[in-house]
């Protein structure tokens, strides 16, 4: 929603609930003004390609922020092959297939942002004891930023990585949601909104100082 109050026009992917998407696409035209562009895509995606092959329907994409990501809690002895591959590729090949797809109309244009979204605590190499593949390819997505920003500099391409801390979600039971708060700093869960917020600052700015960075917004998590 921040980018629309920024005055993009968007196009908002939805993956299996109708209903989300609906709800997403109404709040985001409701904040949109004459001349902004609102709309919602439903596609399932379980391999890069699936989104990758839609990519030309859209027409001309000056920033995509890729926020999907997958998540597996298992320890190492008990995830599955089936669990590793669905990871790595929709938590770290995907992001990687976005950017090769978009990066050469964009430095062709000059300008171009990209925003992905790590893990928490995914801003630097640790042991993980239960969601070690996800942070695996969750760390991934730095190099991913890192190369974007060396690469894309020179045309007018930025790329930023975040690492949310424990954010409040519609996907949290609220058994979970004690288990958080009791983690989280001033035991209190991030909103979407002021990470979202937080985020499109740091991609929006023209030049974009922070390309290239990986940046944590956990206000002060610690495990």
């Amino acid at each position: 929603m921040e980018l629309v109050r920024a005055g993009a026009s968007v196009v908002i992917h939805g993956g299996s609930s109708r209903d989300r998407l609906d709800a997403a696409v109404s709040e985001a035209r409701s904040l949109a003004s004459v001349g902004q562009r609102v709309e919602g895509r439903l596609l399932p995606v379980s391999r890069p390609g699936d989104l990758i092959r839609r990519l030309p329907e859209l027409g001309s994409i000056d920033l995509v922020a890729c926020s999907f990501g997958p998540f597996v809690r298992a320890s190492l002895a008990a995830t599955t092959t089936e669990e590793w591959e669905r990871v790595c590729l929709l938590d770290l090949a995907l992001p990687g297939a976005l950017a090769s797809s978009l990066l050469p109309a964009m430095s062709a244009r000059g300008w171009g942002r990209m925003l992905f979204f790590g893990g928490t605590r995914t801003d630097g190499i640790r042991a993980y004891t239960s969601n070690a593949a996800y942070a695996a390819a969750k760390t991934g997505v730095s190099v991913l930023v890192k190369s974007l920003a060396v690469e894309g500099g020179p045309s007018g391409v930025a790329a930023v990585a975040v690492c949310p801390g424990l954010v409040d979600t519609e996907y949290l039971d609220e058994g979970t949601r004690r288990e958080l708060r009791a983690k989280a700093p001033r035991a209190g869960l991030l909103t979407t909104g002021a990470l979202a917020r937080a985020a499109v600052a740091l991609i929006a700015a023209d030049p974009c100082l922070a390309s290239g960075a990986i940046v944590t917004l956990d206000a002060g998590l610690a495990f």
